[in-house]
């Protein structure tokens, strides 16, 4: 009998958005190891918006080098804020010689005016037409270089308005979650999150 390979899957690292930690997944993250995936999280800080998305996007890229092998490539997984610093890892500081799938929950890729509620560095960030936005949209084909999936609802009341999560490249995956933090608990979500992770 020949011998069998087994081709194991890229590890998936998982980035959590504004005011949260890695724990914002302690649902969803047990339930992708269970299919077996080897899942990771980190903590990104500060989480409440004092920072600049790129300055948490340089966090974001010291965990990959200090975590993973430079050989090895990883599949992010990110939710709101979350999705726009891996984007900024992806798009300005390498992360796209990383990275081979990139999914995106409710992140609000052309911005949201709930950021006007704060006047903070990453708050100002994430206001539509600010100079990081515009910044990351100027080239966003290059999001085509990975496999790129942004899930999104459109019942969210927190990425106002919900059609900033739509971009114009790679897939575009509505799921009708009745709240933004509904996205990291949503049994629909799991399942095309774990369709995904599981592609060739």
């Amino acid at each position: 009998m020949g011998a069998s390979i087994v081709v194991m899957a890229r590890p998936v690292l998982l980035v959590h958005g504004i005011w949260d930690t890695g724990t914002r997944f302690r649902w969803i993250r047990p339930r992708l190891e269970r299919s077996g995936l080897r899942v990771h999280s980190l903590n990104l800080s500060p989480n409440n918006g004092n920072a600049e998305l790129a300055e948490l996007a340089r966090q974001l890229d010291g965990y990959v080098r200090t975590t993973f092998a430079d050989v090895e490539r990883i599949d992010l997984v990110a939710f709101s804020m979350g999705g726009l610093v891996s984007r900024y890892y992806i798009q300005r500081l390498g992360g796209m010689e990383r990275v081979g799938k990139f999914v995106t929950l409710g992140t609000p890729h052309r911005g949201t005016w709930t950021a006007f509620v704060l006047n903070n560095a990453g708050a100002r960030d994430m206001r539509p037409g600010s100079a990081f936005l515009e910044d990351l949209n100027r080239d966003v084909e290059v999001l085509r270089g990975v496999s790129f999936t942004s899930i999104w609802t459109p019942l969210d009341l927190m990425i106002l308005p919900a059609a900033s999560s739509h971009v114009e490249v790679g897939r575009s995956i509505p799921v009708r979650a009745l709240m933004h933090p509904l996205l990291v608990r949503d049994r629909r979500v799991l399942q095309i999150l774990l369709g995904i992770l599981s592609e060739s």
